[in-house]
């Protein structure tokens, strides 16, 4: 069995690659070739919470796990991989980049889906780790002329700006307020911890699509109820997993607006005409993380990285 740490996973996980791989992931799941399980989570008294997240795709099965402590700022991700005929484990990696990543590529297959093709600008609020992930994964699929950041600490946003126009050779501005950062915006995407919406509807225009990733959490929402109800098309990675996690849905719909015939899961998803406003709402699938790990193992044993990892039983 291969370790993996960051710094191998990162490198063997191109941007661009782990978007294709999401095409495949959500067209494989519409065909029921493979499975997804919704995230399960342990709370305890300390504060701590264990995640665990699950999948099955192509030749391989796997679960993500991981820890987090709101209260001490702490958080900690394994991704554990399988062969899907025998069940022999077949790797053990470091998963903050592959969230990152997989998790911007997600993004970036529903704004290639559902963003007009003529989409130039990109207004992101949020600029932690997860945000960065979105700006990468959208300049990857649409010609980006400027992206607009904005977040509530103004050093950590004008940081943010300054990484992403460097790694990324993009125009990123940092900017006052979170309306000049969405407003007239082709592409808006929301990446925060934020309890309460981060965005007013009447900022965004007809024709605007919006990546709000922030919350997999029934108590947090970014986007606001009046937003939802104008949106006309609201795409979700996992309709299942949403009914469980998804806040920004269950804070602004009865049982019954569940039905509309406008939210749809991510692989049935497409936009009709220029000035519908879209949303991907995106709560994170393990079966993401089983094909962006996959094909990191694929890659690790063509390119030798990675260390034996041998447990009690092999020794």
């Amino acid at each position: 069995m291969l370790f993996l740490t960051e710094a191998d996973v990162r490198k063997l996980l191109p941007m661009r690659e782990a978007v294709r791989l999401m095409g495949e992931t959500f067209a494989a799941l519409k065909s029921h070739a493979s499975q997804n399980q919704p995230r399960r989570r342990m709370h305890l008294a300390s504060g701590s919470v264990l995640h665990a997240m699950a999948g099955a795709h192509g030749k391989y099965f796997g679960t993500k796990i991981y820890a987090t402590n709101a209260r001490h700022g702490s958080m900690s991700f394994l991704f554990w991989l399988l062969d899907a005929e025998t069940a022999k484990p077949l790797a053990l990696m470091e998963a903050n980049w592959l969230g990152q990543i997989r998790t911007g590529a997600a993004s970036g297959y529903a704004a290639d889906l559902l963003a007009r093709p003529d989409a130039q600008t990109l207004g992101i609020i949020g600029s932690g780790f997860q945000a960065r992930g979105q700006v990468e994964a959208v300049s990857a699929v649409r010609k980006l002329r400027e992206v607009r950041v904005w977040s509530r600490d103004a050093a950590n946003r004008k940081r943010f700006a300054i990484e992403c126009s460097n790694d990324f050779g993009l125009t990123v501005r940092a900017v006052e307020t979170a309306r000049e950062a969405v407003e007239n915006c082709d592409i808006v995407a929301t990446a925060t911890w934020s309890q309460t919406p981060v965005l007013d509807a009447e900022w965004i225009s007809p024709g605007t699509h919006i990546n709000a990733m922030g919350s997999n959490n029934p108590t947090r929402r970014e986007l606001p109820t009046s937003l939802i109800a104008r949106a006309d098309v609201i795409a979700c990675d996992s309709i299942e997993q949403a009914k469980i996690e998804s806040g920004d849905l269950l804070l602004a719909w009865s049982e019954e607006e569940w039905k509309t015939p406008r939210l749809v899961e991510l692989q049935d998803a497409q936009r009709n005409d220029a000035q519908q406003i879209t949303i991907f709402k995106s709560n994170g699938l393990g079966v993401e993380d089983v094909a962006a790990g996959a094909f990191v193992y694929e890659e690790a044993l063509r390119t030798g990285a990675g260390r034996p990892l041998y447990s009690g039983a092999e020794s």
